[in-house]
């Protein structure tokens, strides 16, 4: 009989006979055996595992958790994700704990730091005046804008990205927000009743930071001047909301702010995604704003969105395989804030395409020069109409992030003023008022991987930027049932969804980071949002929607994706 000795030997010396191919394939299926069995036999692997997936959760490809925790486990958390979101953002701020310093002049008003740790880099900043930021929205009609187009282009100090975006396939063209957009205390988009709660980000008039779920109507009361949507809510009222694990978000890039009792705003942006910058996750920057004194604290659109840029230009690195992207909304600061009078794209948009790979300049160049090259690869799909505008959509399960978090991340974490009619098409195609929504209803279904989420019946691309309830393949989420109340998805990319507008009788539904509108401090006009044809394409900060969207009687009317998954987000983000 060998002893094992002998068999070692023998192994060792036949091994050595193998080719070189051989020898390859047989490392390779020893490290992948070696791997997999710590990640899945090991309560150190489970939490690698788990990490992973809050990770890809919070993109646009929020599908693909299931290969590592399976789909059932995937659900949960993003149903866990949802559940915190919202808990954090219901506790109501003491505007008494702020006392803004006197004002700044333009030299005084920032100070940019750079920050790191051992799995990220990023870039700090204060605002000495919060009265000095203010919402910016592109400048023209159709596409968003870069942030660095819009610095320059008003003169302003710095800027950072603000709320989501509908994103198909990633490449949107930034026109089309979620949630909705305050700039100057006029309410610029919204696709949400103004009774509706979302979550918020934004500075009363006084330079109050609000961070939180309110309605419209309760930001009109408090006096908001500049807002937008966006999650989660990471510090009330001086305590932290993350308690135990990281935030349930896994490591991405972020866009973080908070305010000091002083009235300082610290802003922190993250690379990730990349070699040098992996990303930081939710407790990271809480535990960092907390240590800052920070006493009020959340996220803006993360992912891909991510980006601070000064007079000196860029100075972060977006993880966007093209650069900066176009936005539909940032937080600017300016020398004299009084300066600046935001247009308003949306006046008399009757129809919104948010672009796609069809028509995004960079990914087309792109294309041609693969195509010249002879290395075309298949496009990703495009989002054509799948029917009439004004015909019913179907409703979709979102995710930004959020981002941010994230959509998006989102993009990445790349997704109104509530007017007091909403437009919802009628079973024949054509738009109809109701003053109120109907008190039961089921959202269509949608296309795509994904699942129901609180108060929105099944459907939904898979994938956000932002985590929210229930998206992605399978598995309903916790909330009301189908066509009860209000829906709050999550700002993130869906692969293939259908579009965001419940059917008719559907309770209102809105997205959370990323964009959709609602009323706000200026009063809105009758008649209020545009819902998307349905179509396909993933996004980030909202569903995807077709490239064009049913008008409304309202200039002030949106883009009103139904979701259930941000991030988002989202944004997060994209």
């Amino acid at each position: 009989m060998l002893t094992a000795q002998q068999i070692w030997h023998s192994t060792v010396s036949q091994v050595h006979g193998w080719s070189w191919f051989k020898k390859t394939y047989a490392v390779i299926f020893a490290a992948g055996f070696l791997i997999s069995s710590f990640l899945f036999l090991t309560p150190p692997g489970e939490d690698i595992r788990e990490w992973i997936a809050q990770t890809v959760i919070t993109t646009q490809h929020r599908e693909w958790a299931w290969m590592v925790v399976g789909g059932d486990k995937r659900d949960r958390m993003v149903d866990q994700l949802h559940l915190d979101r919202e808990r954090w953002g219901l506790e109501r701020q003491n505007f008494a704990m702020i006392n803004l310093s006197k004002k700044k002049t333009a030299a005084e008003l920032i100070k940019v730091e750079d920050i790191s740790a051992p799995l990220w880099k990023g870039k700090k900043m204060y605002v000495y005046d919060p009265r000095s930021i203010r919402v910016v929205v592109p400048g023209k009609a159709g596409e968003g804008e870069r942030i660095s187009s819009m610095v320059e282009r008003t003169g302003a100090v710095a800027g950072i990205n603000g709320g989501g975006f509908i994103d198909p396939d990633g490449l949107g063209n930034g026109f089309a927000p979620i949630g909705f957009i305050i700039s100057g205390g006029e309410i610029l988009y919204t696709d949400q009743d103004g009774s509706i709660a979302q979550h918020v980000v934004g500075f009363t008039k006084e330079g109050i930071l609000v961070v939180g779920k309110y309605t419209i109507d309760q930001l009109v009361e408090m006096g908001i001047s500049e807002a937008v949507m966006f999650y989660p809510r990471v510090i009330a009222n001086g305590k932290g909301l993350i308690t135990s694990g990281d935030g349930g978000w896994g490591r991405g890039p972020r866009t973080a702010i908070g305010q000091k009792e002083d009235g300082t705003v610290i802003i922190m942006v993250i690379d990730g995604r990349q070699s040098h910058s992996v990303g930081a996750t939710l407790k990271e920057l809480q535990d960092l704003m907390l240590a800052e004194g920070v006493v009020n604290a959340g996220f803006l659109d993360g992912g891909a969105s991510s980006e601070l840029v000064t007079e000196e230009g860029l100075l972060t690195k977006p993880s966007s395989r093209y650069g900066e992207r176009r936005l539909p909304s940032a937080l600017l600061v300016f020398g004299e804030p009084n300066a600046y009078i935001a247009n308003n794209p949306w006046d008399g948009v009757t129809r919104i395409d948010p672009g796609g790979a069809y028509d995004h300049p960079e990914y087309l160049k792109e294309q041609e020069e693969l195509k010249a090259k002879g290395k075309l690869k298949p496009s990703p799909a495009q989002t054509p109409d799948a029917g009439p505008a004004g015909s019913p959509a179907a409703s979709a399960s979102p995710g930004a992030p959020a981002g941010s978090p994230a959509a998006a991340e989102t993009s990445s974490g790349s997704h109104s003023s509530s007017p007091a009619v909403s437009t919802a098409p009628d079973a024949s195609g054509e738009p109809k008022n109701s003053r109120q929504p109907a008190a039961s209803g089921t959202p269509a279904a949608g296309s795509g991987a994904g699942s129901a989420v609180s108060g929105s019946a099944a459907g939904g691309g898979a994938g956000s930027a932002s985590p929210g309830p229930g998206s992605g393949a399978s598995g309903g989420s916790s909330g009301s049932a189908a066509g009860n109340g209000p829906v709050n998805p999550t700002t993130g990319s869906g692969a293939s969804g259908g579009s965001v507008s419940p059917s008719a009788g559907s309770g209102p539904s809105s997205l959370t980071p990323g964009g959709g509108k609602s009323s706000g401090p200026s009063s809105p006009a009758t008649g209020s949002r545009i819902s998307p044809a349905p179509g396909g394409g993933a996004n980030s900060g909202g569903t995807a929607p077709s490239g064009t969207a049913q008008p409304s009687s309202s200039a002030k009317s949106a883009v009103n994706p139904s979701l259930a998954p941000d991030g988002s987000t989202a944004g997060l983000s994209k």
